[in-house]
């Protein structure tokens, strides 16, 4: 039996610096910030990175990192990048449970000069992974990242049928839809991670908006009865709650942030695989951060994924206190 299984994507992604100027315009309802390229101009790339991402590989990843035992269900191309995602798989000690047809997602990664960044994502044989092909072992843990298309369908069969706890980590893509469209996952999950805006998504408030994060947390409780819940926040940290108490989370003073990609999966997996080792809701935020502020001081999603031995040695050195309270519905 597996440890935890990953459902999700597969990619290869190209990351782009291109030093590419930030244009900023606003509105008497919004402000927009967007990466800005001459029309008809050539942009020389400075430094290009070719790696292996996607939210189920990612996550895969950082679960095997961990010492579980590791499963990624997905569909890959069969072309050669679908070949770097298996090799990658394999040398990461994770097992490959899916499907090798069509032809493997891509992004690519368009940095800016204010080392946030842009993702153009061709989907490929992400969005095609059908129910019949979808065999999922047995495991203690599904954790499901965002799945589109035919995949959609196939990630809400599976939640449905099967009985390990489950975890997820919607995108936008998901989020958007709102809770009635997500029910039927929702109402089968253990933990759901997510960022503030998607919170905001699933709930039908206006992302632009200014919402503190406790008061999307405490809505997101009151309205599905999932047992853990966490929000992230950027540069605001986190806040979760297990029903029992709310932890509010802030990231590392002077943190050196080189490239976001992947933060969002370095949590959530850091995060899941702390609770599926046992640890207390504070540890398992502060896993997660600690995994996300890795990631995020280097270019690459899976790069400086943590290992067991170095998230302890970090989880011993760390003296932040996180505040706490009890929940109060």
């Amino acid at each position: 039996m597996f440890d935890v299984v990953t459902l999700g994507s597969a990619t290869v992604d190209l990351f782009a610096d291109t030093d590419s100027e930030l244009v900023q315009i606003e509105t008497r309802h919004s402000l927009e910030r967007l990466i800005a390229y001459p029309l008809g101009g050539k942009i020389l790339i400075k430094d290009l990175n070719i790696t292996v991402g996607g939210g189920g590989t990612n996550t895969a990843v950082a679960f095997a990192r961990q010492g579980l035992k590791t499963a990624f269900l997905g569909k890959v191309g069969d072309d050669p990048q679908g070949q770097q995602v298996l090799d990658l798989l394999a040398a990461e000690g994770v097992d490959f449970v899916g499907v090798k047809a069509g032809q493997t997602g891509l992004s690519v990664i368009l940095d800016s000069i204010d080392d946030d960044r842009t993702i153009l994502a061709f989907k490929g044989a992400n969005d095609f992974l059908s129910e019949d092909e979808a065999l999922l072992p047995p495991c203690r843990w599904l954790y499901c990242s965002a799945m589109l298309g035919q995949s959609l369908a196939t990630l809400k069969a599976l939640v449905t049928k099967t009985h390990a706890k489950v975890a997820f980590n919607p995108s936008s893509y998901l989020a958007k839809e709102g809770l009635a469209a997500l029910q039927p996952i929702l109402e089968r999950l253990t933990v759901l991670v997510l960022n503030k805006e998607e919170s905001a998504m699933l709930l039908g408030w206006d992302e632009r908006e200014n919402h503190g994060s406790d008061a999307l947390l405490k809505a997101l409780a009151s309205q599905i009865a999932i047992p853990v819940i966490a929000i992230t926040d950027g540069a605001a940290g986190a806040i979760a709650t297990d029903r029992h108490i709310v932890v509010w989370a802030e990231p590392q003073q002077g943190l050196t942030i080189v490239e976001t990609t992947g933060a969002g999966d370095a949590f959530a997996s850091g995060f899941v695989a702390a609770l599926a080792c046992g640890r207390a809701l504070e540890q398992a935020v502060k896993a997660g951060m600690l995994n996300a502020e890795s990631v995020l001081a280097f270019k690459g999603a899976k790069n400086k994924l943590l290992d067991k031995p170095s998230l302890e040695k970090k989880l011993a050195a760390d003296n932040r206190v996180f505040k706490r309270s009890p929940w109060q519905p």
